[in-house]
């Protein structure tokens, strides 16, 4: 079960390729860049994000840079049971 207040990891796609100058802005989230079958550039940013008002903040980081979001993965999310 994901909790809005808990810690979790995710994998978030975009479409393009994130310039290196924005890694430290995007905290520990690792960064990797990889091109479809068709030739698109995209990036992953993988890894743990707070609680989901900071995701929402990495997803609004990457609308204002441009970079259509692609898909938004949660990977992990502990249990609070």
């Amino acid at each position: 079960m994901i909790y809005v207040d808990q810690p979790a990891t995710y994998q978030i796609v975009v479409q393009g390729t994130l310039d290196p100058s924005w890694a430290d802005t995007f905290g520990d989230l690792h960064i990797e860049h990889h091109l479809r079958k068709d030739g698109a550039a995209i990036t992953l940013l993988t890894g743990e994000v707070t609680d989901q008002a900071a995701l929402a903040g990495v997803l609004n980081l990457t609308h204002m840079l441009g970079m259509p979001l692609l898909s938004v993965s949660c990977l992990f999310a502990g249990d609070n049971s």
